[in-house]
């Protein structure tokens, strides 16, 4: 087994920042768009807002109709909260998939932007 970096704890052979395969380079991993050149940093607010936006107008939906069931106050907005999770999960699933899409190629292009900074920084070249 090999040593952590906190001691008195082991680390699992095989798993960790260590034993993962570094990129031949950096230009080897950057994200490319349609036409070759260097992707666009993608945008997820849109899709942040959509999903949240979302998430509220089934819970205010939800929380009305049972307030006109006849439902009062409190207990109509802990269900309506309780039964809009599962339906918003269920109703949302596209948008939900487009951001968690959007966040991961952010983190990509977050990762060639570092790795080309520390090139540059070690006086390598900048991958292009």
């Amino acid at each position: 087994m090999a040593e952590s970096s906190i001691p008195g704890t082991p680390a699992a052979e095989g798993v960790g920042p260590e034993s993962a395969p570094a990129p031949a380079t950096a230009a080897a991993s950057r994200p490319a768009g349609p036409d070759g050149t260097a992707a666009a940093r993608p945008r997820v607010a849109p899709w942040l807002l959509l999903y949240t936006f979302g998430r509220l107008a089934i819970a205010v939906v939800l929380i009305a109709l049972i307030w006109l069931v006849g439902l009062p106050g409190f207990p109509a907005l802990l269900f309506g909260l309780l039964l809009s999770m599962p339906i918003a999960y269920l109703v949302l699933r596209p948008v939900r998939d487009r951001l968690t899409e959007a966040l991961a190629a952010r983190s990509v292009a977050r990762r060639t932007a570092k790795e080309d900074l520390r090139a540059r920084l070690e006086g390598g070249e900048p991958a292009e």
